[in-house]
């Protein structure tokens, strides 16, 4: 995408801004999407190959997000190029130098993302006073530590049951991407009683239609090691995750991981996304003509920037999971009863009920501004 202005719409993007400092090797992207409801929340994401176009349409995904949620906050995200496993000393002179670079633009609130964790927060908050997801040190919340997102995924789940006749219990589930938010995920939805078959990260795919055991994973995880160290499941490689037969399929990795080209290949009952724009648009469209119930990332996942803004408001960790708990529930089921009543895809309910919070918002707005 050549053309910045072909990003804009009546929603935003209202700023781009772009990070150089060849000195340091540091590039990275800023897009603020719209702050009708107050100043962005959004992750700083860190790989090699970010680009404008994902940026962009991460920050939208956040407004939201976030407004979908209820928050006094506006969708923003930021990405910087480079390998988040650089040594430390490395990364945290790119941490500090792009968050130096954006320290005026109060519209935008740093968050943790892919690539950038609670001690990279705490090295901006040094910086600039302006970040979430902080060390428990500093006064944060730990999103990855208690599980915010996952806390949001596995309520979402549970809610599918009244409008399916998916059940938790039993249900075999499947998570491509075990990171912070896939591994949490599959322990609560283990501790609920599903099974999960098959999970996968950067080094492939385990399977074992029997179930594997979660404690082990998590041991795996914490001690990091690789999922395919797993000593009792097969090993495929990574893209193999997508086949797998299951009740509940979970991507938590990177963006359009399902398109048109492979959703074929997926065959289950329902997909709960714990990453951001995980599916195209497309292609959720194609799998909700299928009779596969989609609940859109702008929903499910919501439970890390709602945990966020509990911090920026400095509640406590029980607020901020109670506060999940209690927004996940009632936006998957009044996104499930709209999409059941107006014969309509969950995605189709989520936007519009999005899209009516933030034009409220923006309606407040003295020149009607993003």
């Amino acid at each position: 995408m050549n053309d910045i202005f072909s990003l804009a719409d009546e929603l935003g993007p209202l700023k781009i801004i772009h990070v150089h400092q060849p000195a340091i090797g540091l590039k990275g992207i800023l897009v603020v999407d719209n702050v009708a409801g107050g100043p962005s929340i959004g992750g700083v994401r860190m790989a090699v190959d970010v680009t404008l176009e994902e940026c962009a349409r991460l920050a939208r995904a956040m407004t939201l997000k976030n407004a979908a949620a209820g928050l006094a906050h506006g969708g923003g995200k930021a990405v910087l190029m480079g390998d988040p496993k650089m040594p430390k000393s490395q990364k945290e002179v790119l941490i500090r130098g792009f968050a130096s670079a954006l320290r005026e633009i109060e519209q935008y609130i740093f968050g943790p993302d892919m690539g950038t964790d609670e001690e990279c927060m705490a090295w901006v908050y040094d910086e600039i006073g302006r970040a979430v997801g902080l060390p428990r040190e500093l006064g944060g919340i730990p999103l990855d530590e208690i599980g915010a997102t996952a806390w949001g995924l596995s309520h979402a789940v549970d809610v599918v049951q009244e409008f399916s006749d998916f059940k938790t219990e039993g249900a075999r589930f499947v998570v491509q991407g075990f990171g912070a938010v896939g591994k949490n995920v599959t322990n609560f939805l283990s501790a609920a009683g599903a099974i999960a078959i098959a999970v996968s990260d950067s080094s492939g795919t385990i399977y074992n239609r029997d179930g594997l055991d979660v404690r082990e994973l998590m041991a795996l995880k914490e001690a990091g090691r690789p999922v395919t160290e797993y000593a009792d499941g097969e090993k495929r490689d990574c893209d193999a995750i997508i086949d797998i037969e299951c009740d509940l399929w979970i991507p938590a990795a990177r963006p359009d991981v399902i398109d048109e080209a492979n959703l074929h290949r997926l065959n289950t009952k329902v997909v709960v996304q714990g990453a951001n724009i995980a599916i195209t648009p497309a292609a959720e469209a194609i799998l909700h003509e299928r009779g596969v119930l989609c609940i859109p990332d702008f929903i499910a996942n919501a439970g890390g920037v709602i945990c966020a803004a509990m911090e920026y408001q400095k509640n406590s960790e029980a607020v901020a999971l109670s506060t999940i708990e209690e927004k996940l529930r009632r936006n998957t089921r009044e996104v499930l009863q709209t999409a059941r009543q107006r014969q309509i895809s969950p995605r189709q309910a989520g936007l519009a009920m999005a899209r009516k919070r933030l034009e409220k918002a923006m309606s407040f707005r003295r020149w009607q501004l993003f």
